[in-house]
């Protein structure tokens, strides 16, 4: 389905609640918005960051005759991340390794820039002297780190991005592709999820990524074009932007200052798992434990958070270990000279309490670990 036919779900006939407050929650709301959020499920809602239509993730399989041809090139990967603080960047890692690995492609190195520019740039100069065939990796900066790789695609190595593309790289001719997760749907997603929290009333805040970062800019967009669309007595009163790398201490501040001066607020939403940890250090300090917390990434401790049904009434995840396995394929494709579209997106996949356990499994490809099981409110 179109942008446009989800986000056609208007609220403007919805009425106030019988309570005769006008800052009660709305039923009739809340269940447009769960009715959204069903809607959603299994489509990719952004495009690519030149605008690209997107492909599916079936676009990169191999057939078996494919797979033994890279499996006899015996080929060197490296991935080369953007930072490895989280159970995203380690679930990407782990799909990319997994897959590599039934491909007969040795990775040869992985690294972590800690969201630097200029450690990332040092990070590819040193896997290049390596000599690897395939680079796996995310742009910290689309501009600063565009010369680095450059380079990479000048000497032959096969390049594959997530979610992110250098300034001035062209796909199939400097890279094979990027893959993603659909970051303006989990925006829409978790807006929605907000909108169902609240009845479609009250004041939020927005915590933000500071950065020329296109996914979190998508994230960003998506969350509040949504609100700011169908959810007209929702108010976005503060929005305040953070740039890391203490991602968790920067939100922790933001949303502290938020809630001194707005007493009132309703929730908060937080660019990823990690930000919206903070918002919830915030909120336990604060005494607020009404407070809503939407955001996006399954990560362990907002899905703890799930669990208990407190503070994070919702997310849109992405499936990271999927993305990675299809950024192998791809690159594996691309050493036998086989096409690929310029940009893969994978659908997000709404999580709330109700199917927190289920989607872990769906994310990481294994259970949830016990403390998460443990922590579920029946």
């Amino acid at each position: 389905m179109a942008l446009a036919a989800v986000l056609s779900l208007s609220v403007a006939s919805c009425s106030s609640s019988t309570t005769g407050t006008s800052n009660a929650p709305d039923a009739g709301v809340s269940e447009k918005a769960q009715q959204a959020l069903e809607e959603i499920r299994g489509q990719v809602l952004s495009k690519g960051p030149n605008g690209e239509t997107p492909s599916p993730a079936s676009a990169a399989e191999l057939t078996p005759e494919e797979i033994e041809k890279v499996k006899a090139l015996n080929a060197k990967a490296a991935v080369v991340m953007h930072y490895g603080g989280n159970d995203w960047a380690t679930a990407q890692v782990n799909g990319l390794k997994s897959e590599f690995e039934k491909l007969g492609i040795k990775v040869i190195a992985t690294t972590d820039a800690n969201f630097k520019p200029d450690k990332q740039v040092s990070d590819i100069e040193t896997v290049m002297t390596q000599d690897p065939d395939i680079i796996v990796s995310i742009p910290t900066d689309p501009v600063a780190t565009a010369s680095a790789y450059k380079k990479v695609a000048e000497a032959g190595t096969k390049l594959v991005f997530m979610d992110n593309v250098p300034q001035g790289l062209t796909a199939g001719q400097d890279y094979v592709s990027v893959v993603s997760a659909d970051n303006f749907g989990n925006g829409v997603v978790s807006a929605h999820q907000m909108a169902k929290a609240l009845g479609g009333k009250g004041k939020i805040g927005l915590v933000f990524h500071q950065a020329d970062f296109f996914v979190t800019k998508q994230r960003y967009e998506g969350f509040k074009e949504t609100i700011t669309k169908e959810y007209p007595e929702i108010q976005v009163v503060e929005e305040k932007g953070i740039a890391g790398p203490d991602f968790a201490g920067d939100a922790q501040a933001a949303a502290n200052a938020m809630l001194s001066k707005y007493p009132d607020l309703s929730g908060i939403w937080a660019v990823w798992d990690v930000p919206a940890e903070g918002v919830m250090a915030a909120a336990r300090a604060a005494g607020r434990q009404d407070l809503k917390i939407a955001t996006e990434d399954l990560g362990k401790n907002v899905a703890i958070a799930l669990a208990k049904d407190e503070l994070v009434v919702g997310l849109g995840a992405q499936v990271p270990f999927d993305q990675g396995v299809t950024e192998a394929r791809l690159a594996a494709g691309a050493l036998i000279g086989k096409e690929a579209p310029a940009y893969v997106a994978l659908s997000a996949l709404p999580v709330d309490h109700s199917n927190v356990l289920e989607a872990w499994k769906q994310v990481y490809h294994e259970d949830a670990p016990k403390d998460i099981q443990d922590s579920y409110k029946q």
